[in-house]
């Protein structure tokens, strides 16, 4: 498969593994061997992906920090990521609300199918489980999510890659002190995490190998674990809606792409479609960052002062198709269960929560539950009927998931590209190979 393209070969480890899960459905013993012996290999790759997360986002920040030589350079960098990553926020979740309000898809759902669901799905503990989350979060106070920024511990922050910010916060700040000291005292750590830098995207490249048989085990494992198809028939109306919402985010970032930077779209998405195929596989930006780096450094060009920085905080905070999702799942919920609730006002709230709330969350699948919650909560949503609101669109949260993280990963990289060009750091292409070196030392 060497000549195969990479974004092809994970292409065709998609459908095979679609194709397969559905074969296995077909036996008895097809779900269990599923689980026994093709899951654990797509839960090793994303375990590898996991592995080299941190010290990637540390070693690659610190080089891109330590690399601008002028402290103002980062400042304008950090300003107009914050910025672009804020107003491509709002547009999704207006896209989401624009989308829902009009094709009202809340309409379609009989009384029979919201006690089939309530049924199936309102006592399920991982329901119960993202509501306990959302109300822990609810009660912090409105700047605790600065105060979850600064780790008490780098060691222990780097220890779980929940705590992205945190090793975002001490990748920064080590850095600017890095700049601030004279260039022959900080000579050596810089050249220690220009070393780790270049050999973790080499591990990189050494993990992708496997990324077309890890998406053929994970897309199986997908589905011959999904649900009751007649339930996800009866929100297929809904399930449109929102990937409909998506695809006009793609659409916007393709419009960026070739207005602000001048680049063709569809060489964008066929350069980044590796990391939208793994995002897809995985439901996990957090695990794909790795991915994403790369194909944005090496086969984009943008610079790596710009995407040390962007993309790993891009990870973290920007959820544009999350944030969609928010505002097309609240309101499709409320058309349901709470029609009295659809006022103008709550829609902005919806507005102004779903953004805030994307602010921290953790970059890993489920996580977008967790925020519904407290958007709902947020427009007084009644809390008897929070379960049985989230068990309407818990049927289909896995597969919408996989999309939205899909457009995730793809606003980070169009910003990055954006933010580059704005100060003439987006240059060509320099891909590297996992062999390049191989002749020198087999």
């Amino acid at each position: 498969m060497k000549k195969i393209a990479l974004h092809w070969q994970i292409m065709i480890g998609m459908i095979l593994g679609i194709l397969f899960g559905f074969l296995m459905t077909t036996f008895s013993w097809g779900k269990g061997f599923t689980g026994d012996w093709i899951a654990p290999l797509g839960t090793i790759f994303v375990n590898l992906l996991k592995l080299i997360a941190v010290p990637l986002i540390l070693a690659s920040l610190i080089k891109g920090i330590s690399d601008l030589k002028d402290i103002s350079k980062f400042k304008l960098i950090g300003g107009r990521t914050i910025v672009i990553y804020i107003l491509t926020t709002v547009i999704a979740i207006t896209i989401g609300l624009l989308m829902v309000n009009v094709f009202k898809p809340g309409n379609g759902i009989t009384p029979e199918t919201i006690e089939k669901l309530t049924a199936e799905y309102a006592g399920n503990a991982k329901i119960s489980e993202r509501i306990a989350e959302a109300s822990k979060q609810k009660e912090s106070g409105p700047l605790q999510f600065v105060v979850d920024m600064v780790p008490q511990n780098a060691v222990k922050a780097m220890s779980d890659n929940k705590m992205m910010l945190q090793v975002i916060f001490f990748a920064i700040f080590l850095g600017i002190s890095m700049l601030l000291i004279k260039p022959s005292q900080s000579e050596p750590l810089k050249k220690f995490f220009d070393s780790l830098n270049d050999v973790v995207l080499k591990m990189v490249d050494l993990i992708m190998l496997s990324a077309p048989f890890a998406v053929f085990a994970l897309l199986a494992n997908v589905v011959v674990t999904s649900d009751d198809p007649d339930i996800l028939f009866a929100l297929l109306r809904y399930a449109g809606v929102v990937v409909f919402g998506l695809a006009l985010m793609i659409l916007f970032y393709c419009i960026l792409v070739a207005v602000i930077t001048k680049k063709s779209p569809l060489w964008f998405l066929k350069q980044i479609s590796p990391a939208q195929l793994l995002a897809f596989s995985t439901s996990s930006s957090a695990a794909t960052l790795p991915v994403t780096m790369e194909r944005v450094e090496e086969h984009i060009g943008v610079d790596k002062e710009v995407s040390s920085f962007v993309l790993p905080v891009g990870a973290t905070i920007n959820m544009d198709g999350t944030s969609l999702y928010q505002a097309v799942a609240s309101v499709f919920i409320m058309q349901v269960l709470w029609p009295e609730g659809l006022t103008f006002s709550n829609q902005i709230t919806i507005v102004l929560t779903a953004l805030l709330a994307s602010i921290g969350s953790a970059a890993v699948p489920g996580a977008g539950m967790v925020m519904l919650v407290i958007v709902l909560e947020a427009i007084g949503f009644p809390s008897d009927k929070l379960p049985i609101g989230l068990a309407l669109i818990f049927a289909v949260d896995r597969p919408l998931d996989m999309l939205r993280t899909t457009i995730n990963v793809t606003g980070d990289a169009t910003v990055s590209m954006i933010v580059a060009k704005s100060v003439g750091k987006l240059g060509e292409p320099k891909v590297k190979e996992w062999d390049d070196h191989y002749d020198d030392v087999k």
